[in-house]
């Protein structure tokens, strides 16, 4: 009889998907992104479709308490049984796995000036028990267990992230924003880490760097620029890497522990959206990179923007995984692109597995600007987006916001993603993806799952002002320094690129000056500027009488090969997101999607709305979708859970259908990427929830979810 009624359990079990666990079994979460593929996966089931609407908040964690509530991007990692995260103010904290109780907190701004910035995990090295991340401009390496700084690695515990950047030039960069918002990656006694620079003419280079994990000591480094003799090298004029910056991995990498490579994704060169004096390719700007992770030697590369001139930087981690094609069985990189393209690469060479295509694209750019004769069109999958905006896309809402929208189109150029900037603009997909920095999640069958934004901005070109006094006016300064995110009016785009022209109103001159110094969001810190420089700006903004005796500077001539730093002689007049007189996206919905692409097929799965703007489904509009920012996380329980999303709710999807199953109105947006791990038996699904971004109300909780 007791054997009927075991037997009877079990096919129940089988029946329900249900997964017994001991009390004392553990599945850590030890790497952004789960595991070193970057796979954002997990083989844990307790959690799954038929109970997933049992889910509860189990802690809260107040990460922000006496903080500032600036935005967390952090998914954090999980090993031993403690949970490891920063704070809005990027301070390393730990807790305890499975109640959220603090154990230790570090801060790396103690007795200085902080520096702040977005930062999307840490980093363990198992060997050593140490934590590495990044704040500022120093890479930290602290004890696990204590959160102690290790004496011996760097500088009493840190290392600066100028290291190496810029022993080759005339110029110092020592003063240059770098930094990285992204955590590097382990193979053995290496750290492979990128970096976060400028996208202006001042930019310093985006090399990738190789650090003893132990020492500290820079042990290698890959120029993403070029130096003579250097593979790619004849793909720029002959002085470019002394003077151009940028084309740097900000967006993460992953490792292949076989292979012994890291692969990564690369930004487009400075300075955005005029290269006039960079003519040529540009490698290895806009690349994947395969490179060995103990030299840095490079394995491959495959370039998905030539000369790029749009900002379509490589936004997120590759991801790795093993697919059926053709009837073999193949190990691949995946990337997703902020133009809403997939590319499927043998992980070997680097070839695509889908046919691909060189078009000609057009090329009647600004004067002085020389854009590639051709770009990349990859047959499969089909793009996550929409490519070019057409009379058809443009919102129907209501008759007003139509005709808006059409009113600029039609004075605006069209008709090709690769259209070169211009003086009449073009509204154009991809400035804030297709995919972004949340990156993708790919399960056991080689099934990728992706969200993906879809709105318009509004790219226009003007000529640069140019220093006419000695000392240079408040005026230039700002357009110097400012211009290229706030616009030369000083109105930015909504929240994120806020609008300048009443800042009066809202700041304080010391408000400013601290936010210049410190950073906040999207914008890096500018304490490289002279404390004369921000000051200057502040009044200028104010609009007061600045009294600040600014240094003598010759007036400004035409730039030049060899010099730093690069002044294009065209500039953007801002990051403009376009948005009808309500306030909702130019175009017809969806205006943000999660995706499901078998990588086998190169097929969609399915397709469904991600996010919603509660006003106008109450007014019986279907769902739309919204912007998201932050990525998914797919279990073995047959759910891929998400964020991200404008109406600041968390979602499990079923995997197979796309279908909601369960969903969760949050304190605030969470802006992140969920992670999931076992302690005591208990599946746990944490998000950092820190709203504040793009407007947002302030958060600064991790919730962790079980049943």
């Amino acid at each position: 009889m007791l054997r009927f009624v075991l037997l009877l359990f079990g096919l129940l079990c089988l029946l329900s998907n249900c997964h017994q666990s001991s009390e004392t079994e553990t599945t850590e979460w030890p790497f952004y992104g789960g595991n070193a593929a970057g796979n954002r996966y997990s083989e844990l089931r307790e959690i799954n479709v038929q109970n997933v609407s049992s889910l509860k908040v189990a802690w809260t964690y107040h990460a922000a308490k006496g903080e500032n509530p600036f935005e967390m991007q952090c998914q954090p990692i999980m090993v031993n049984g403690i949970l490891y995260g920063t704070t809005p103010l990027l301070k390393l904290f730990a807790l305890k796995a499975d109640t959220g109780e603090e154990l230790w907190k570090f801060d790396p701004f103690e007795n200085q000036i902080p520096t702040f910035h977005p930062i999307r995990g840490v980093t363990y090295w198992p060997e050593g028990k140490r934590i590495f991340y990044t704040a500022g401009s120093r890479l930290f390496a602290l004890e696990a267990e204590t959160g102690k700084l290790v004496e011996e690695f760097g500088e009493r515990g840190s290392i600066d992230l100028h290291v190496g950047v810029g022993d080759h030039l005339d110029h110092h960069v020592d003063g240059l924003p770098v930094d990285a918002t992204s955590p590097g990656i382990i193979y053995k006694h290496t750290l492979v880490l990128g970096s976060r620079v400028g996208e202006g003419g001042d930019a310093a280079p985006g090399s990738i760097r190789g650090f003893d994990v132990r020492t500290g000591k820079l042990t290698w480094i890959f120029h993403t620029i070029p130096h003579p003799g250097e593979f790619g090298y004849d793909t720029w004029p002959k002085e470019a890497w002394k003077y151009f910056g940028a084309a740097n991995n900000w967006g993460g990498m992953v490792l292949d522990e076989k292979r012994g490579v890291v692969y990564l994704g690369t930004g487009s060169a400075s300075s955005d959206f005029y290269g006039g004096a960079r003519e040529g390719q540009n490698l290895f700007s806009d690349c994947i990179l395969a490179l060995d992770a103990e030299t840095g030697k490079r394995k491959w590369h495959f370039q998905t923007i030539h000369h790029d001139l749009w900002d379509r930087d490589i936004p997120c981690p590759p991801n790795l995984t093993t697919i059926t094609h053709q009837g073999k069985k193949l190990e691949v990189v995946t990337q997703t692109t902020k133009d809403g393209l997939v590319y499927v690469l043998n992980r070997d060479t680097g070839e695509s597995l889908f046919p691909l295509e060189e078009r000609a694209v057009p090329t009647d750019g600004l004067p002085g600007e020389k854009p590639y004769p051709t770009q990349l069109y990859p047959s499969k999958p089909a793009p996550l987006t929409r490519q070019f905006l057409t009379e058809e896309d443009i919102t129907d809402r209501t008759p007003e916001a139509r005709a808006f929208v059409l009113k600029r189109f039609r004075e605006t150029r069209s008709g090709n993603k690769f259209i070169p900037p211009s003086k009449e603009g073009t509204l154009m997909y991809g400035m804030g993806g297709g995919a972004e920095w949340g990156g993708s999640a790919i399960d056991e069958n080689g099934i990728l799952y992706q969200n993906a934004n879809e709105m318009i901005w509004d790219l226009g070109m003007e000529e640069r002002k140019k220093q006419v006094h000695r000392p240079p006016s408040a005026e230039i300064l700002y357009l110097d320094n400012c211009s290229i995110c706030h616009g030369g009016d000083k109105k930015g785009s909504g929240t994120e690129y806020p609008n300048l022209s009443a800042i009066a109103s809202r700041l304080t001159k010391q408000d400013l000056l601290n936010i210049m110094k410190t950073g906040r969001g999207r914008m890096p810190s500018f304490q490289h500027l002279p404390d004369q420089t921000r000051e200057a700006i502040a009044d200028y903004l104010l609009n007061l009488k600045s009294k600040v005796k600014l240094p003598a500077q010759p007036v400004a001539k035409a730039p030049k090969p060899g010099t730093f730093p690069y002044e294009p002689p065209y500039v953007n007049t801002g990051w403009k997101r376009f948005l009808d007189p309500d306030g909702y996206p130019a175009i017809k919905p969806p205006w943000g999607t999660l995706n499901a692409i078998d990588l086998n097929t190169g097929e969609y799965l399915w397709r469904v709305p991600l996010g919603e703007f509660p006003a106008l489904t109450q007014r019986g509009m279907p769902v739309t979708g919204t912007e998201s920012y932050g990525g998914p996380l797919v279990t073995a329980g047959g759910l891929v859970f998400i964020a991200a999303t404008k109406d600041e709710r968390f979602r499990a999807f079923d995997k197979k259908t796309g279908k909601v199953v369960w969903e969760y109105q949050l304190p605030a947006g969470g802006f992140a990427t969920p992670m999931t791990y076992q302690m005591k038996g208990k599946q746990y699904i944490v998000l950092a929830v820190g709203g504040s971004k793009n407007g947002h109300k302030p958060g600064g909780y991790y919730l962790a979810f079980s049943l």
